[in-house]
């Protein structure tokens, strides 16, 4: 699933994403921790992974593996 960054904090690391359809949907620090990333731009488009249980684990750049 994809979506595009709407707000980010990079001292809290946590934000907000609007998918394509224009649902909210916000990421915690575990999240944005897990993606190996350092900063996200509004406006960046973002992959999400979602794990069994349909929390969000990981918010990655769609070109990341």
């Amino acid at each position: 699933m994809q979506g595009t960054v709407a707000t980010f904090d990079p001292e809290t690391r946590t934000g907000s994403l609007l998918l394509d359809d224009g649902t909210p949907v916000a990421f915690d620090r575990a999240a944005f921790d897990a993606s190996g990333l350092r900063l996200l731009r509004l406006g960046q488009r973002v992959r999400l992974e979602h794990d069994a249980e349909g929390r969000l684990r990981r918010v990655t750049i769609p070109t990341m593996p």
